[in-house]
């Protein structure tokens, strides 16, 4: 039976700068993850874990500010001033389709950044552990911001905008792997890492290009 599937074209002509990008981009986080957990001082008062959840909460609105609610207000303005105000007449220009798929995007990895960092502040036992809290708040933003001029200038480009994904994955990888200890020890350790990447393993294999 013929499969329904496209057939593939294969890789698109940006990969290569798209990897360069993603590589720039993790080495820029690393750097920002370095500075900010080496350089700033501990944050005082986090002892209590409602001081680090709340703080973690703030961090999160800092962060919807800047990257989801400006997504909005982008969306929101170029429809104000051009056809594309009402959505059903089809009109729109190529930034607002960017706009519209950085809107998208955001609003799914900000749940998946959320998670990741209130499990990251529970983990956290004190005020110096809480920078790691800050850093990855700074690396996902600035993340973000890459991904969306990146987007403008070139698909290839919005790869500087990786790392703010791998960050959150890590970090949820981290909280499981810290959750699986507590309740069984190394085996539980481990078993939530290894589950994780034989998940991707599958992903991988399941999703390869067709080729005919």
């Amino acid at each position: 039976m013929a499969s329904d599937d496209p057939p593939n074209p294969g890789p698109p002509p940006q990969l290569r700068g798209g990897i360069i990008a993603i590589a720039v981009g993790a080495v820029i986080a690393v750097s920002l993850w370095l500075a900010v957990t080496r350089l700033m001082a501990p944050l005082p008062g986090m002892e209590t874990l409602a001081a680090r959840m709340l703080f973690t909460l703030k961090c999160c609105c800092v962060a919807a500010l800047f990257c989801l609610v400006a997504a909005v207000e982008a969306v929101a303005h170029e429809r104000l001033s051009s056809p594309a105000f009402d959505p059903l007449v089809g009109f729109e220009t190529r930034r607002l389709r960017i706009n519209l798929r950085y809107l998208q995007n955001t609003l799914e990895q900000f749940v998946v950044f959320a998670f990741a960092l209130f499990g990251l502040a529970a983990y956290s036992a004190d005020g110096a552990a809480m920078r790691a809290v800050v850093a990855a708040t700074v690396i996902w933003i600035t993340a973000r911001f890459a991904f969306w001029i990146g987007y403008h200038q070139s698909a290839a480009m919005r790869g500087f905008g990786a790392p703010g994904m791998a960050l959150s994955m890590i970090l949820l990888i981290y909280v499981a792997s810290r959750f699986g200890h507590d309740l069984a020890g190394a085996p539980g350790a481990i078993a939530p890492i290894a589950a994780f990447l034989t998940l991707e393993a599958f992903l991988f294999w399941s999703t390869r290009p067709i080729r005919r």
